[in-house]
């Protein structure tokens, strides 16, 4: 396996001082510097160009190591998994080996958390850097790294102190000691030194935890802080870039592209369509950016997307080119931190999107049963995956260390149409955005599948059971991680109309909710503690009651009346809300046929508009689309009543021919989303379309 990932990073290093490496196991041929291919796309050779961007972070140089422990001031800091054992062990060991030294340890001096990237100023990382200025600090060791978020977090410390000239060393599981060296270099290190420990610390005693501390860490720990940092370290642990974005790097037929492809880590490990220079320019068309605009400097690799490196990898994913300003949002909706914080976590956030607005009826990305399992669907997710990778830098096994791995990212589409119908307005509207301005939203989740559908007419009982729902789908397995999550609820038009019904709007649903939709503190407490995903807790220091009790001060428990779902001769039990204001989001999609709620914890969405190129109507007629104004909808005001959700009693007949003949279009909607024609028994929808413009009202056709 060693020798695998070895041969595996060798063939990633393809372009250094202007030159091309070749690609060891490929067949085809590499490019000279100039770009110089000599592909033939008659005799079934590609030339094709470089995915990802050159990164924007310059290395800092490293301060020399110690000589000695002796009478220096070590700090040991971090305190993730299992530290309070491993640390105070290490303070012991240096006290014993070098009598003269001064330790702090954990709070003592604090931490500076997850480094917020270069030229990047945080207060906390600032606080962390002046206290340890002030107490002298030598040396700092940092950890424990166990998690795909905690090791980025506690490598943070080692970033901070080496920026002011301190040396350090980080401690990290077997595994994630690769995530750390690689956050470090990502924030500017050209070197970090990390401690390997043998096992899961969690899944060890204390007396496993002291021994391999002693036996395992210590030795390699005053190696690392007394050793020098030599230039074939440095040479080693570098990352060399490619040249001219523009500059094909590789030419061969499909099979040895997708191989070269997969050596060079540029590809998901399914075939790609191979991005040439003239794929390439056809998404090009498709925006008025220059193709050298930087779009997006993403971590965790902080490299400089450009428009160019968004249209190759759109090009690879097997998206259209008309999908080209879809996938721009879609880059910078990235952008956001609070989105990426959790991508890199051992429990697997999966990224996903969705669209909303009429750009994406326009292109037919599909809203209706099975929707992700669609050609636009699929090619945009597919996208969004290649992104993660190559835009933003996230490896598995290097920076998305999911302990099973992750599903292909997937793109859903709300049905707009559908909020409107039930007097909802869609979600990108509820985010300031227009209701005929198109909008990307990224999001992630911990899960998918698994929907419930409510057996019941009776609006209140499906807000019961979809707040028991959220209550059992919360951060992590059995609702051990954080109390508060954000969550995306997915949910069919009947069941959305029905909850419309009976609260209205969207925003008094989730206040309902969030009443509502409150867990039993031991519940909580008992997955806290047996299922914590940091560290696990001694039972002889801290008993479940006594954590139950803490927990009940830190969550706001309160006595509360007992949940309808639960069988308990209780009227009241202590319990805590698992719902925040402002982290759910509520779309209508999905089969119309059905009545489905889908619950997603995750994490946060960031919604971006759609920017189109001044020429679109001109470049989609060229391709044979409807015009986009023919997919504009009709406004609605979802704080109180309109022309959709007023119901007028007629004898609803079909439209006039003379007025079909006038180019006004007139379709009827039953409340399962099914279009005629001629009107249904019962409430309709119907729409009238007229040059250019859409109107909808609710009628019932009276027999």
């Amino acid at each position: 396996m060693l020798l695998n990932m070895i041969h595996r990073k060798l063939k990633r290093l393809f372009l250094t001082a202007g030159l091309v490496f070749m690609a060891i196991m490929a067949q085809g041929q590499t490019c000279d510097p100039g770009g110089e291919c000599g592909g033939d796309e008659t005799a079934g050779t590609y030339d094709v160009l470089a995915p990802v961007g050159q990164s924007s972070v310059e290395m800092i140089e490293l301060a020399p190591r110690l000589e000695t422990l002796d009478g220096k001031t070590i700090a040991l800091v971090g305190g993730s998994f299992m530290a309070s054992v491993t640390h105070y062990e290490l303070k012991r060991l240096i006290l014993e080996y070098f009598p003269t030294a001064t330790v702090y340890v954990l709070s003592e001096i604090g931490s500076a958390g997850l480094f917020p990237g270069p030229r990047v100023r945080k207060p906390q990382v600032e606080r962390f850097q002046q206290r340890l200025q002030e107490y002298g600090v030598d040396a700092v060791i940092s950890g424990n790294g166990g998690c795909g978020i905690c090791t980025p977090k506690e490598t943070g410390n080692c970033i901070a102190a080496e920026y002011i000239g301190i040396p350090s060393v980080m401690i990290a599981a077997p595994g994630f000691d690769t995530q750390a060296k690689t956050t470090a270099y990502n924030n500017g290190l050209p070197v970090l030194r990390v401690a390997v420990y043998p096992g899961a610390f969690a899944s060890h005693t204390v007396e496993e935890l002291k021994e391999n501390t002693r036996e395992v860490l210590w030795p390699q720990i005053l190696d690392m802080l007394t050793e020098p940092i030599t230039q074939e370290e440095i040479e080693e642990n570098s990352h060399p870039e490619a040249a001219d974005p523009q500059a094909p790097v590789f030419s061969g037929t499909i099979d040895e592209i997708n191989e070269f492809y997969n050596d060079m880590m540029w590809s998901d490990g399914m075939p790609i369509v191979p991005p040439t220079i003239e794929r390439v320019e056809e998404f090009m068309k498709f925006t008025d950016l220059r193709w050298n605009r930087t779009i997006a400097v993403l971590s965790p690799s902080y490299r400089q997307s450009m428009v160019w490196h968004v249209a190759i990898n759109g090009v690879m994913a097997g998206c259209k080119p008309e999908h080209m300003p879809l996938l721009i949002a879609l880059t910078k909706a990235m952008t956001s931190g609070e989105f990426r914080r959790t991508l890199g976590s051992t429990h697997a956030w999966v990224p996903f999107c969705w669209a909303n607005g009429p750009v994406a009826r326009q292109l037919g990305l599909d809203h209706g049963q099975g929707q992700i399992n669609e050609q636009a669907n699929v090619a945009i997710g597919r996208f969004m995956n290649l992104a993660m990778l190559n835009l933003a830098g996230y490896y598995v096994k290097q920076d998305r260390m999911g302990t099973f791995g992750y599903p292909v990212s997937w793109c859903l589409a709300e049905d707009d149409e559908a909020c409107l119908r039930v007097g909802w307005n869609p979600y990108h509207v509820r985010q300031g955005i227009g209701l005929n301005e198109s909008a990307m939203t990224v999001a992630s989740t911990l899960l998918w599948g698994n929907n419930m559908p409510p057996a019941t007419t009776d609006g209140e009982k499906i807000m019961q059971l979809l707040a028991w729902d959220i209550t059992e789908r919360c951060q992590l397995a059995l609702g051990s991680g954080v109390q508060f999550t954000h969550r995306t609820i997915l949910m069919t038009e009947e069941v959305a109309a029905l909850l419309k019904d009976k609260y209205g709007t969207i925003d008094n649903l989730e206040d309902q909710l969030i009443a509502t939709a409150r867990r039993p503190l031991y519940e909580r407490s008992y997955a806290n503690y047996y299922a914590n995903p940091g560290s696990s807790i001694n039972p002889d220091h801290t008993s479940l009651e006594e954590y139950m009790e803490r927990l009940s001060q830190e969550e706001n428990a309160e006595m509360t009346p007992t949940p309808e779902w639960y069988a308990s001769d209780a009227e009241q039990m202590l319990t805590i809300p698992t719902m925040v204001k402002g982290e759910t989001a509520f779309l209508v999609t999905g089969d119309p046929s059905r009545n489905k709620i889908q619950t997603m914890p995750g994490g946060a969405m960031s919604t971006v508009a759609v920017e189109l190129p001044a020429a679109w109507d001109e470049l989609m007629q060229e391709k044979g689309y409807e015009p986009l104004r023919s997919f504009y909808l009709e406004p609605i005001d979802d704080a109180g009543i309109d022309v959709v959700t007023s119901v007028e009693e007629l004898n609803v007949e079909p439209a006039a021919p003379e007025a079909r003949e006038r180019n006004k279009k007139v379709r009827y909607y039953n409340l399962n989303g099914h279009g005629s024609n001629n009107p249904f028994d019962g409430v309709n929808i119907e729409v009238t379309t007229d040059n250019n413009t859409r109107s909808a009202r609710k009628v019932l056709r009276v027999n």
